[in-house]
Parts: C-alpha cells; sequence; structure tokens
C-alpha cells in the first residue's frame, strides 16, 4: 500500500448508495455502452456500490474493482456476488494499487473527477494495462458557458466537501491524453435537458489505447 489517506464519506455513501439504486434507464444504457465488448480481466477503479457489475459482457473472464470508501464497498461486496461474471472487490484507491499481471482493460465511471491528480492516477492506470490494453470511460466533464461558470463556481465552495471530492469542471479527455493513451473514439452528451441548471450534465462516454 501506498500510504494514502483512509476514505470516508458517509454522507456521500449515504447518497449514492440511493441514486445508484435508483439509476434511471438512461444510465444503465450507457453503463452497459461503456462495458459493451471487454474480453479477459478487467480492473475496475471508483467501483462504487458496483452498479457496473450487472453489465459486463460473458466475455470478461475477472474483474477487480476497487473501491476505497468502506460503505460503497460493501454494497459493492453484495452486487459481486450476484454478477453475471466474476468479480474481486478490494479495498483501496489507484493509488495504492500493487504490481499484479497486466489487465487486459481498466475501467472508469464517475470517479476521475474525485481523484486529486487525474493525469498521475491515468499513468498509474496505464502500467496495470498490458500493451496495447483498453481504457474504457465514462465521466461527466467541463462544460463551457454558463454551465461552465456553474461549475467552476461548485467546485470553489461546496460540491467537493459533500459529493466525495468530486469536481465537475474536468478536461477529463485531455487528462487521458496527458497520461500516453491514444483516444480511439469518444462521444459527448448532456444527461439533463441541456437549459437545466445541474452541474453533472455533461458526459463523455469513450475508449483509448495504452500504446503497444
Amino acid at each position: 500500500m501506498s500510504g494514502t489517506a483512509p476514505v470516508n464519506h458517509p454522507f456521500f455513501a449515504r447518497i449514492w448508495t440511493y441514486l445508484s439504486a435508483h439509476e434511471t434507464a438512461w444510465l444503465h444504457d450507457r453503463r452497459r455502452e461503456n462495458l459493451a465488448g471487454l474480453t479477459g480481466r478487467v480492473l475496475e477503479v471508483g467501483a462504487g456500490t458496483g452498479t457496473n457489475f450487472a453489465f459486463y459482457p460473458a466475455t470478461v473472464t475477472q474483474v477487480v474493482a476497487v473501491e476505497p470508501e468502506p460503505r460503497l464497498r460493501e454494497a459493492a461486496g453484495r452486487a459481486a456476488a450476484a454478477a453475471p461474471v466474476p468479480v474481486q472487490v478490494r479495498a483501496g484507491t489507484a493509488e495504492d494499487l500493487v504490481p499484479d499481471d497486466p489487465f487486459d482493460a481498466v475501467v472508469c465511471s464517475l470517479m476521475l473527477c474525485s481523484v486529486a491528480d487525474p493525469p498521475a492516477v491515468l499513468r498509474r492506470l496505464a502500467a496495470h494495462l498490458r500493451d496495447g490494453g483498453e481504457l474504457r470511460y465514462f465521466e461527466h466533464v467541463a462544460s463551457s458557458g454558463a454551465r461552465g461558470g456553474l461549475q467552476r463556481a461548485v467546485d470553489a465552495t461546496f460540491w467537493p466537501r459533500l459529493f466525495g471530492n468530486c469536481h465537475t469542471h474536468r478536461d477529463t479527455e485531455a487528462s487521458i491524453t496527458a497520461a500516453g493513451f491514444v483516444p480511439q473514439q469518444s462521444r459527448r452528451g448532456h444527461q439533463f435537458p441541456v437549459w437545466a441548471p445541474v452541474p453533472v450534465s455533461e458526459f463523455v462516454l469513450g475508449r483509448a489505447l495504452k500504446p503497444a
């Protein structure tokens, strides 16, 4: 272990457990899309309550799921028991990962917003991928215009404190490229109507490769 501080967000864990238990069909479709076509061993970082687990295709032989928040990790353990593929839930953060056999893919879902240094974390994740391995990501990202101003305002005030260090105004794809990944495809969209004043509406869903 790297000695990072324990993660303890009881308020956020309570909120996220409720929200993940009431996800919309739209969110389920995005999770399924993010995982489609994966094969072999997969590392999922920031697994939360394990909402992704039900959507892994049968071509995945193992998922190692890392979650640092103990309440969320407990829920993820229950979800793992019902998953259609083998899932091993581990404590820790991306920074805590120790050397293992290389993974075929790394999955990040709504978690790169909450790490202190996204490019550094992504470089760490790349080290756990085989050459040519995939990064799959589904993340909310920085918006422009009025929504971008709202994101900057909430990031500087209450949002990270209430929502597990979530930062809404991040250029996540720039961080992915800065970490050495080669983008293959991505698309952007909005979870809520464009006019809705919700800071986490805009998302990006895509895949990138670790160079061979």
